[in-house]
């Protein structure tokens, strides 16, 4: 019985086989309508899950976003083999983490299954990076999301890998907090007049009050938008290390779990770090020059006004030759466009 089941299968797979074998394949076989070279040819949005190397030496999953292309050489070929690009996805994001010597693997894999079509290929992941951050001050800790984006390109030159990133702080105008201190010193020589002493207690009250203080700058939460050329030597993407290090420069990164004490925590950083734009991008321009992975850079600060229905906006660029531009912008689709 079992011998029967066995050929059964196989007679079942050879017929199969002969099946798809007669199946037209109108990509391979048919003549392009017009022809023409085409700069890329694939798909994006491929929804995958996708393994990361985490903080404690383990693994952890995430959904990831995925485009994948490859150029189309020859003008009179009708089109690629699309299939082949996901399989190849499929197989290998399901068996290994992300580093840039998988990508790279990945990339060699799209051209060897287009070796007669192209000689260039793309793969993007867009994800959500997870991280557990501690309270500032209480003894508690939440989830932060960070948008990221790995760009990587294969061709018979180079192998290229990029990184952006998106960070969420919060910004405190200058201007305004200068604006706002002088309205509480004319609200205080109103209250307790030019001359003679003042009871400290007093004052200390008057300052806890809100008679007192009368006035507070205007800050909002502003965002960093990263983008990091890598040098493909290193063997692991530097998720944590660069999240960690802009977040140290800017000084008030939005915060998670928040009780009272984490509140006035927060309150006290952003008294101590008023920042325009141009004094955050200054910022990470100075963390992004110091690291030695990073070939080239671009780093737009935006703080999104509470005092204007607009956003005041500093960008920043390596200034490598033929490198990026100020103009190139972030990588598209993150939710915060």
């Amino acid at each position: 019985m079992q011998g029967v089941y066995r050929l059964n299968a196989a007679e079942s797979l050879m017929k199969n086989r002969s099946k798809v074998a007669n199946m037209p394949d109108v990509a391979s076989h048919a003549r392009a309508q017009v022809a023409g070279q085409l700069d890329w040819v694939g798909m994006n949005t491929i929804e995958m899950p996708i393994l990361l190397d985490a903080t404690d030496g383990k693994h952890v999953q995430t959904t990831a976003h995925i485009s994948a292309f490859v150029d189309l050489e020859r003008p009179e070929k009708r089109g690629i083999h699309m299939s082949r690009l996901y399989l190849h996805l499929d197989r290998a994001l399901a068996e290994h983490t992300v580093t840039p010597a998988l990508l790279r693997h990945l990339l060699r894999d799209f051209l060897a299954s287009h070796e007669d079509l192209s000689s260039t290929a793309m793969v993007r992941l867009d994800f959500d990076y997870m991280l557990r951050r501690k309270s500032l001050v209480s003894d508690n800790s939440g989830w932060k999301r960070y948008p990221i984006s790995l760009i990587a390109s294969l061709d018979d030159r180079e192998f290229q890998v990029e990184m952006a990133l998106q960070i969420a702080y919060s910004s405190t105008c200058p201007c305004s907090a200068a604006l706002a201190r002088q309205l509480i010193q004319d609200q205080f020589r109103r209250d307790f007049g030019d001359d003679g002493p003042v009871d400290i207690e007093a004052v200390i009250e008057w300052l806890g009050s809100e008679e007192g203080i009368v006035a507070t700058p205007h800050s909002q939460r502003s965002a960093a938008d990263i983008r990091l050329q890598l040098a493909p030597s290193f063997e692991a993407f530097p998720f944590v290390e660069m999240i960690d290090s802009v977040e140290g420069a800017l000084k008030t990164p939005v915060q998670a779990a928040v009780k009272r004490e984490d509140e006035q925590a927060f309150a006290l950083l952003n008294g101590q770090n008023l920042m325009f734009c141009e004094d955050a991008a200054r910022r990470v321009q100075t963390v992004l020059e110091s690291e030695e992975r990073v070939i080239d850079f671009w780093a737009r600060c935006r703080h999104f006004e509470s005092l204007h229905p607009h956003n005041a906006v500093a960008i920043v660029t390596k200034g490598v030759e033929g490198g990026y531009q100020p103009i190139d912008g972030q990588p598209s689709g993150w939710r915060h466009d």
